[in-house]
């Protein structure tokens, strides 16, 4: 993980490539992902200092904005994924800290079962 402590310095630097800024708080800033998994909608929450302290709040709003997205009956969404990936053995591209929503509908995928087990494909279905 890079020592950058603020989203700003990763920005200036170019370890942090963001640019679709759809929120913007006094916490973090919340992203579109350039590259999304679901049409539902793939965002990044990413803390402004990297603490370990940020990052949780980061999670916590992931987990609340994925909440009142299932609770919106406007939508499709059903159900949602939270993540992180840290370290480069697990798929870490950028090194400066963000936490993936991932918004998930009925039918998005042939078989969501195992969710986030789907890291290590072989591993998914049990």
């Amino acid at each position: 993980m890079n020592n950058l402590y603020t989203l700003w310095e990763a920005l200036k630097t170019g370890v942090a490539p963001w640019k679709d800024e759809i929120e913007n708080n006094d916490e973090f800033v919340v992203y579109r992902d350039k590259y999304p998994v679901t049409e539902t909608g793939h965002f990044l929450v990413v803390p402004k200092k990297n603490t370990n302290q940020e990052i949780e709040k980061a999670v916590r709003y992931a987990m609340t904005v994925g909440q009142e997205n299932i609770a919106d009956d406007a939508n499709a969404v059903t159900g949602f994924n939270v993540g992180i990936n840290w370290g480069a053995s697990a798929g870490q591209t950028i090194a400066f800290p963000h936490v993936h929503l991932i918004l998930r509908s009925d039918g998005d995928c042939e078989d969501p079962k195992g969710g986030v087990r789907g890291v290590i494909p072989s591993k998914q279905k049990y």
